[in-house]
């Protein structure tokens, strides 16, 4: 596969055994789903939280926007630097259905059954959104439109794409990757990759 131009590890900002890319490699299991009315899209938020929501696409753009750049981190070995995503906070899609004391982790839903967990603390970090845009653009199709996940301090199976659901959970339910081999958490400074990598 190729990934565009690659440059050597930039000091500090890449974990170990990842290669620089300036492309933006597009890998997923199953279909790229593409919508034709947004009316019939929906964010369904749900679990251990006062108020169960389901927002529209529209509720969701009209939310309280932020803008954050970072570095992202493929479990395949490449790293993307200073992507600048647009989107809703994860902070503040907590906010808007108060969570519980009891939510310990996040479940992420995702077209075709596809989901990802991580612990509540890493879902309500200040640089963890729920992204329409990335570099000014809307996402593309394969890069997860109309709404992905954004959790740049994990590797990058962890920012699901095509978000459909958001469960705060009492226990931790591995998602597909997790059940397949990869590791639970997915440090990738710490090179978590897999299931027996410490």
């Amino acid at each position: 596969m190729y990934f565009g131009k690659i440059r050597k590890q930039t000091s500090g900002r890449v974990p170990p055994n990842q290669n620089v890319t300036t492309a933006f490699p597009v890998l997923h299991y199953g279909n790229v789903p593409y919508y034709k009315d947004m009316q019939e899209w929906n964010l369904q938020v749900f679990g251990e939280v006062e108020t169960e929501l389901s927002f529209s696409h529209e509720e969701v753009m009209n939310l309280p926007q932020t803008e954050y750049k970072n570095d992202i981190h493929c479990v395949t070995g490449w790293s993307k630097l200073d992507n600048v995503w647009k989107g809703v906070s994860a902070a503040e899609i907590a906010k808007q259905t108060g969570v519980k004391e009891t939510a310990q982790f996040v479940i992420l839903h995702a077209e075709e059954g596809w989901t990802t967990n991580l612990p509540i603390e890493d879902f309500l970090k200040d640089t963890s959104l729920l992204a329409h845009t990335h570099n000014g653009e809307l996402l593309a199709p394969e890069h997860g439109f109309p709404l992905r996940a954004v959790i740049p301090h994990l590797y990058f199976w962890k920012s699901a794409k095509w978000v459909r659901g958001i469960e705060f959970s009492k226990m931790d339910k591995p998602g597909f990757w997790e059940n397949n081999g990869y590791h639970n958490y997915g440090d990738p400074f710490r090179e978590q990759r897999f299931s027996w990598d410490d």
